[in-house]
Order: structure tokens, then sequence, then C-alpha cells
């Protein structure tokens, strides 16, 4: 019998596009949800994809009536933008851990397989050159520092999940993206400063001519995944053969892709320049340095350095990312450029 995977935040970067990833490659059945569905218009149609309009927060009983339904399940529902850590933490907290506790605890119930999203914010300020899942500590900031609850959120969830694996015997894989990248991200369409993530962030700034802000200069380094990379260690994972990712986490990054945020925007830059509506966006673009006080206000701090171990990925599941930083890139700006340029830049 065919896999059946019920996926929550179905409509998201990470959701929209392992559904496709799916469909295109796998037999299994989805079943999916969220508040909207721009990111899956192509998908709606596809005759092993049941798409339900709802809120994790309000369509409880169709929850549970899917975990109960599918063998897997993949909420992928949560607030990721350190904007919002800082402004409105309470939110935060309230969607990305207690939302998603009841999915963990219904999947404990039904004894379901949980596939859940930790993130590499989870390994905070740790001053280790690589972050391994199994011995890295954890290093967060002093209270006021707001922009900490969405790591806490989701550290502290890691470990409920890993004691219902010890006490309920769940079966479950927590994976950690390291800044994944690619089509539909982000709304680039969105000017406002702040909106977006980094990396869609400063696409968003060369478009409508901008100053791309390097938050105090620029000089914390990430580790850019490419997301089909990420989407080929996740179909692994639901796989799960031989139970090689049962009770397992796994960091999903590009160690190679590791480059900091200043030499980001240079790069972006020249990969503009091969699109020749954008030369002159490229000529006349700003590229600034702003204080995190500035940009994030006072509850912001700061992680100089994320970059992954993926040992354990290859080992149980046979996975390297394989996708080159240039070429992330230049992906990404195909899908995100291909639309009317009359459109996106608002010129006539």
């Amino acid at each position: 019998m065919p896999l059946k995977v019920l996926i929550l935040g179905a409509n998201g970067f990470i959701g929209s596009s392992l559904i496709e990833a799916i469909l295109a490659q796998k037999d299994w059945e989805v079943y999916g949800m969220d508040v909207g569905n721009n990111k899956l218009t192509d998908l709606l149609g596809h005759d092993r994809f049941t798409f339900v309009e709802g809120d994790i927060t309000i369509n409880r009983e169709w929850i549970e009536y899917h975990i109960k339904k599918c063998d897997v399940v993949v909420p992928l529902v949560a607030i990721a933008n350190p904007v919002q850590y800082v402004k409105n933490p309470l939110t935060v907290f309230e969607l990305d851990f207690e939302a998603n506790l009841e999915i963990a605890r219904k999947c404990v119930k039904y004894n379901k397989r949980l596939i859940f999203p930790s993130t590499s914010e989870v390994y905070g300020m740790s001053p280790e050159d690589v972050l391994d899942e199994a011995t890295s500590n954890m290093v967060y900031g002093p209270i006021d520092k707001q922009r900490w609850i969405y790591a806490a959120s989701k550290q502290l969830l890691d470990r409920v999940i890993y004691a219902y694996g010890v006490r309920d015997n769940l079966d479950y894989t927590l994976f950690r993206p390291f800044n994944w990248i690619g089509p539909k991200l982000d709304n680039v369409m969105e000017p406002k400063e702040g909106s977006s993530r980094l990396f869609t962030q400063f696409i968003s700034n060369i478009i409508f001519r901008k100053p791309i802000q390097l938050v105090d200069g620029g000089s914390q380094s990430r580790s850019f995944t490419y997301v089909e990379d990420g989407v080929d260690c996740l179909l692994r994972i639901i796989e799960n053969k031989d139970g090689a990712a049962s009770r397992k986490i796994f960091n999903i990054g590009n160690p190679d892709n590791n480059v900091s945020v200043a030499d980001l925007a240079k790069i972006m830059l020249e990969a503009f320049k091969e699109y020749p509506d954008y030369a002159d966006h490229v000529a006349t673009a700003e590229v600034v340095s702003v204080s995190s006080m500035e940009y994030f206000g006072k509850y912001y701090q700061d992680i100089h350095t994320r970059v992954p171990s993926i040992t354990a990925a290859k080992e149980a599941l046979g996975w390297t990312p394989k996708t080159d930083l240039k070429t992330a890139i230049r992906h990404t700006l195909d899908y995100h450029l291909k639309q009317n340029v009359h459109d996106l830049t608002g010129e006539s």
C-alpha cells in the first residue's frame, strides 16, 4: 500500500516543494492543509493530492482525523522570520510551540510517525566551527533578547518529541534545515524591509532599487542549501528504508555553501547581471551597513557562524547535497524573474 502522508503548512516554501517532489517521484498519497494555496496551484488537481484550506489552531477535528488516517505526519507550520521573533514573540511561541505540541501529542496517541522540522537556530551562539546533532551545545543569550524565543521553542519541542520517543516509543525524525533557498521561499514582490528572510530580502531590494542592508557589516556567515537537495533528504526520511531515520536527528545543509552575508550580497549582484532587464538595477545598487539595533531593535542578538555537520545524514540516508551556491541562486532568480519584468519592477 502506498504511504499516506499528512503535510500541514502545505503552501509554505518547504511544504509546496516537498509535495511537488512526492507527486513527481513517489506513489504516495498526500493530504495537505494551509491557510492559502497560491504555491500549490499546479498541484491541486492531482489525483493523489487532497488539499483543504484551514488553520491548525482552528481545524483540529480535520487534523486529528487525518493523523489517524495517515502513516506519516509532517507539520511544517511555523513563523520563521527574525523580525517576527523580536516584534511578536508570543505569537511565535503560541504557533511554533503550543500548536505544534498538540500535533505531536496526537501522533503519540495514534502511534503515527512524526517528521518534525527543528531548525539550525537551535544551536544558537554555539562557538563550535561545525555543528553536530549529537554533541553541539545550544547557547542562547539573556531573556531580554527576545529573538531566542523561536530557537527556544523549537529546542523544547525537540526535547519533548525525543522524550515521547523514549517513554512512548514514538517513531520520529527531527530535521534541522540550514538556510534553505530556492523558488517560492518568500514573496519577492513585498518591498517592505524585514518582510522576508535574508535571501529573498536581498532579491526584493535589488528589484525595487532599495539599498542592500548588511546588519553589523554582514560578517556573519550562513550555509545556504538549495531546496531540491533538502527535499531529496526529506524524501529519504519519509521513506525510512530499514528504519534508518527512526528516532534520529539530522542536519540538512550544505557546508560547502558557507558564505558571509556581505559576500552573499556581492554574489547576488553578480548573478543579477545575467538578466538584462536588471542591468541598471545592479549598476545603481547600494550596499550599506546598518547596526542590528537599528534594523531589528534592542531585542535582537545575532548568530555569527552556522555550518552543519552532515555526517549523520550521509551515513544513515546516503544523502549528500549537490547544488553549489551560484547554481542555487541562478535557479532561484530564474523562477522569480521569469515573470513579466514590468510586473516586477513597475516600469513601463
